[in-house]
Order: structure tokens, then sequence, then C-alpha cells
């Protein structure tokens, strides 16, 4: 895998644009950050393993596009992408989900992406292969004498199967077919916490080691032809080498998003207790941020190179209160701004994603128009950034739960207005909404 050279920093914040609104100086820093690794691909190998990737602090509120832009960004590059909790690796103190895990998890959707691109380079072939396998069930070889006979490949009949085949005159026709199963329920129960990526292994192991099994199924020719053409694909591809291609693809590619890095921040260095377990994940992050290798089914990885892209809300706690080591290896510092009325008009309307876009294209499913009115747009808006100053600020997630509200009715009845045309306008919105709005109470609950 090679970062495209035509990616340009300025071009990644206008694809960014396309789904989040403003944030501009933390899309600019994760474009800089992307643009800086095909940099990195393009320097001598002595000065490359020297260049570090400069990882990324993100602060600001919930729901103002943090794991948005990072997910996003990973997609843009094709790059291998997870996301993982910091406070999942307090829940049970010492004995919490081992860090590790996240450079495993990391490498196991390096090595999906992977496989599934060697497997669309050999789709065609395998295919062809899948629709032969299929000819032969549709159209058995004879038996002569109780020996096979070569099979005549001009056979009249197989040709004339292939042709129905290939029109899909047979998608529904039943078929029966052998197909390959491994047993992986060799073990089970209650796995202990810290211990799953163990139990996957184990799985693994007991799958490759046991015999393949055959088992006869019936199946429509449509299903079968998929079923086949997996199975041949697989044959085709050499699983060492999507391993291997994994392994650097997560090493020199691979994002870590660690969102809620502020709740394993110490408020109170003479603070006992809990604090000591957020200390101690902050320890067991530092060796993988820093550089470590970790041990995974696929080989060992080195963690060098991987970008990390923390974040938090850091409300009742600030960057400084991390732990020294860790607060140097995030040389990068965004603040996100909280959501406007402005950015919540925009969120609803312009992003590619956008929900009033979302509601139109469900809502014509059933047959129906919906159609929003400017300024009902606009008072949905108001209403969310008045409900965020009243209760809790949860960014551009009120405008999901303003929105179902106001749609309920419609979406339960939708088959009963089937050819009709719905316009939504301020007064719908203020019907549907002004009773919650005014019982601030009732508005926590509810929005």
């Amino acid at each position: 895998m090679a970062l495209r050279e035509e990616l340009t920093p300025k071009q990644m914040v206008k694809e960014l644009d396309k789904y989040i609104v403003g944030q501009n100086e933390a899309k600019k820093a994760v474009a800089i950050a992307l643009r800086n690794r095909w940099r990195r691909q393009n320097l001598p190998p002595d000065l490359r393993d020297e260049v570090i990737p400069k990882n990324i602090l993100m602060i600001g509120p919930t729901g103002v596009g943090k794991t948005e832009i990072a997910r996003r960004l990973a997609m843009l590059a094709k790059a291998p992408f997870i996301k993982v909790e910091a406070t999942k690796f307090t829940e049970v103190g010492y004995v919490g989900k081992d860090v590790e895990s996240i450079i495993r998890e990391l490498t196991e959707v390096s090595y999906k992406m992977v496989k599934a691109e060697k497997m669309e380079e050999v789709r065609e072939k395998a295919r062809q292969n899948a629709i032969e396998k299929i000819l032969d069930y549709l159209v058995p070889k004879r038996k002569k004498y109780g020996v096979l006979e070569e099979e005549i490949e001009t056979s009249p009949a197989k040709e004339k199967f292939r042709k129905m085949l290939l029109d899909r005159d047979l998608n529904d026709k039943v078929v029966e077919i052998d197909i390959e199963e491994r047993s992986v329920n060799m073990i089970g129960g209650v796995i202990a916490p810290g211990l799953e990526d163990i139990e996957s292994q184990l799985r693994d192991l007991f799958s490759a080691i046991g015999p393949a099994r055959r088992k006869r199924r019936k199946l429509t020719v449509k299903e079968a032809l998929k079923v086949i053409e997996q199975e041949e694909a697989e044959k085709l591809i050499d699983l060492e080498e999507v391993q291997s291609e994994a392994v650097k693809r997560a090493e020199n590619f691979g994002i870590v998003f660690i969102d809620e890095i502020d709740k394993v921040a110490l408020r109170n260095s003479k603070s006992s207790g809990p604090d000591v377990s957020r200390e101690g994940v902050q320890r067991d992050l530092l060796p993988i941020v820093e550089g470590t290798t970790v041990s995974t089914k696929y080989g060992p990885v080195k963690t060098d190179h991987i970008l990390f892209i923390a974040a938090g809300a850091f409300h009742l706690s600030k960057p400084s209160d991390l732990i020294p080591e860790l607060q140097g290896r995030f040389p990068i510092r965004v603040e996100l701004k909280p959501l406007t009325k402005d950015d919540f008009v925009k969120i609803l309307t312009e992003p590619k994603n956008a929900l009033i876009r979302q509601y139109i294209a469900l809502m014509k499913t059933e047959d129906v128009d919906l159609t929003f009115t400017p300024d009902a747009i606009e008072k949905i808006a108001e209403i969310a950034q008045l409900v965020n100053e009243k209760t809790e600020n949860i960014g551009a997630r009120r405008l999901h739960t303003i929105l179902e509200r106001i749609m309920e009715e419609y979406s339960f009845n939708a088959p009963d207005l089937k050819g009709q045309n719905i316009v939504i306008d301020s007064g719908v919105v203020e019907e549907k909404l002004s009773d919650i709005i005014q019982d601030e109470d009732l508005s926590r609950y509810i929005l």
C-alpha cells in the first residue's frame, strides 16, 4: 500500500468538509499528519525509521466531530483504524482489558482489509471457477462400466446450462453442493477479562489443525455461486502474503483513536484509590505509544510508526494532568470548538450524510415525500442549542434526538401515508417539542 501523492493536505480537508462541519484546525492537523506519512515513505530507508509520527491530542466537548474526523481520515487513506475508550482499561482495575489488545485489534482490521483487497483481485478468476463447479453439479459426469468418463468440453447440455446460468435463468433453481466447514466450537465458557485474545488464538489454532469437513447443503444456484466463489477466491490467494502485508500496513499506516483520555488523567497527584488505576492505565498505554513490539497471531507488530489520536472533553481535568511521559508523546494539541446554532443548520443540510437528507431518503422508501422548510431547520438548530445549554452539552448528537422526536409519528404511520407530501415547518417543530422544552425536567429525560 502506498499513500496517493495527489492526496494533498488541502484535498484531505476538502474531503473531510463533505462530512464534518467546521473544526478546521483539527482537520488541518490530521491532514498534515497523514501527509507526513507519505513524505516518510519517500525518504531513504536509514532516515525513514528515524521519523516518528506526531501524535495528536484533540480537546473538545462530546459530539463536535473528534471521532468522525479520525474515522473519515482513515477511510480516505484506506488505512487500518480502530477506536478504543481509555476507560475500558480501568473497568476492573489492574486486571482490566489488556492495552496490547489495541494493537491486536488493529492488526485484525488490517488483515481483513488486505484479505478483502486480495480476494477482489482474484474475484473474476474465482467466479469462473465457481461457474464451472456449479455446472458440474447441474450436469453430472456420466459413469461407464463404473469408471468416470472424461467429460467432453463442448457438451451441448453443459453449454446450454452455461448460457442459462449467465443469463440468470437458473438463479432460483435448487442445487445440492458440498461446502467446506471447519469446527471452531472446540472451546467455550466464560473467559476472564483480558484473556479474550488468547481465546481467539486458541479457536484459530483448533480450526487450523482440525480436518476440513465437507457438508452437503441445498442452496439456490444464486446462493451456491456466492459460497463457491468465496471458497475459490480463498484458494487463489496466498494467506502468508496477506499476513505479511497486514502486519506491514498496521505498522506503517495504522491509526488508533483513543477516546476519553481525560477520564484516566490524574486530577490530584496525592489521591489514591481509583486514581491509582487511572495512572496505571496511562503507564500501560505509554509503551505502545512510545514504540514497542506486540505479539499478534499474524506475527510481531512494531508500534513505532502507528499514528495515535487521543481525545477528551477535559471538563474536570486538563491535559497537564496526564503523566509527563504521555503528554510528551502527543505533541500536537488541537482544540475543537463547541457547536453553535449556525453549525447545527449546516450539519442538518450540508454534509453528504446530512440528517435531513437521511430522513427524506428513508421516507421516500415508503413513497412519502418529506420536506423540511428553512424556518423548520432554523428552529431545530435553535432548540438543539437551547437544550444543550440547559442540560448536558452533547453537541450534534442532540440533533438525532430532536429529529427522532419530530419524526416519530410520521415514521410510525409512513406505510399509511403512501403518495402523500409531508411538509415540516417551524410550526410543526414547535408543536412537537414546545411542551418538552418548557419543562426542563422532562427535556432532561426525553431530549
